[in-house]
C-alpha cells in the first residue's frame, strides 16, 4: 500500500517538478527577444543544474537499490537538459564579465560532480555507504538550490517589484518541495525529506514576499536607477552640509 502511494506521489512530484524546470522558458524567451540578460542572475540555474546532476546520480542503481528512485532519476535527467539549455542561452546573451563567471561556475560544478561519481563508484564498496555519501552531498546541493531564490527575494525587496520573481515560479517551487518531502517520508528517505522540507520554507517565504510587493504600482527600479538615486542622495547631503557652514 505504502509502495503504491509512494509511486503515485513520485509521479505527481515528477510532473510538478518538470513544470518547475520549464517555468524559466518564459524568462528566457524574453532574454532572447531583448538579446540581453538584463538584471537576471544565472546563479539559481547553475545551482539547480548541480542539484539535478547530483540527484540523477543518487537515483541511479549504482547508488540506489535498483530502480527504487526511478521517478527521481527521470525527473532530474529532464531537469539537467532544461538547466543546460537555460545556461547556454544566458552565456550567449550575457556581457563578457558575466560569461566568464558562469563558465567558471559550471566548470567547477562539473569537476565536483566527476569527483563525487568517481569517489562513490571506486572508493565506497557498499550501497549503504554510497547512498550515505551521495545523499549527504545531495542535501547540500538542494539546500543551495532552495536558498538561491532568496537572491530574487532580495532583488524584489530592493526594487519593490516582483518582476524578477514570477508567482508561478514560487508556487511550483513550493509544490515541488511538498511532493518530494512526502515522497521521502513515505520511503523513509531522510536525504530527500530534509532538503525538501527546507524548500517548503523558502517557497513560503517567496510567496509571502510576492504578496507584499505585488501591490506596489510604481515601475521597477533597475540597478542603475538605485545607484543613481544613491548618488543623488549623497550629493544632496553634501550640499546641505556646505550650506550650513558659515
Amino acid at each position: 500500500m505504502v509502495t503504491s502511494v509512494r509511486l503515485i506521489v513520485g509521479i505527481i512530484g515528477s510532473v510538478v517538478c518538470v513544470l518547475l524546470y520549464a517555468v524559466p522558458v518564459l524568462t528566457f524567451k524574453r532574454v532572447i527577444k531583448e538579446a540581453s540578460v538584463g538584471e537576471f542572475s544565472c546563479l539559481p540555474y547553475i545551482l539547480a543544474l548541480f542539484s539535478a546532476l547530483t540527484w540523477c546520480w543518487y537515483g541511479f542503481p549504482v547508488v540506489s537499490n535498483g530502480w527504487e528512485n526511478l521517478s527521481l532519476f527521470g525527473t532530474c535527467a529532464i531537469g539537467v537538459l532544461f538547466e543546460f539549455s537555460f545556461i547556454i542561452i544566458y552565456i550567449w546573451f550575457a556581457p563578457k564579465e558575466k560569461k566568464k563567471f558562469v563558465v567558471l561556475m559550471v566548470s567547477m560544478i562539473l569537476a565536483i560532480l566527476c569527483i563525487i561519481v568517481s569517489f562513490s563508484s571506486f572508493m565506497l564498496h557498499t550501497q549503504h555507504m554510497r547512498k550515505l555519501f551521495v545523499g549527504s552531498v545531495g542535501i547540500v546541493t538542494s539546500m543551495s538550490m532552495y536558498s538561491a531564490p532568496l537572491v530574487a527575494v532580495k532583488q524584489v525587496m530592493k526594487t519593490k517589484s516582483v518582476e524578477f520573481m514570477p508567482l508561478y515560479l514560487s508556487l511550483f517551487s513550493l509544490l515541488t518541495s511538498l511532493m518530494w518531502t512526502l515522497y521521502g517520508v513515505l520511503g523513509r528517505d531522510p536525504y530527500l525529506t530534509a532538503p525538501n522540507s527546507v524548500g517548503c520554507l523558502t517557497g513560503i517565504v517567496q510567496l509571502v514576499v510576492y504578496c507584499i510587493y505585488c501591490r506596489c504600482k510604481e515601475p521597477p527600479k533597475t540597478h542603475d536607477d538605485i545607484e543613481l538615486a544613491r548618488d543623488l542622495e549623497v550629493a544632496t547631503s553634501r550640499e546641505d552640509t556646505n550650506a550650513c557652514k558659515p
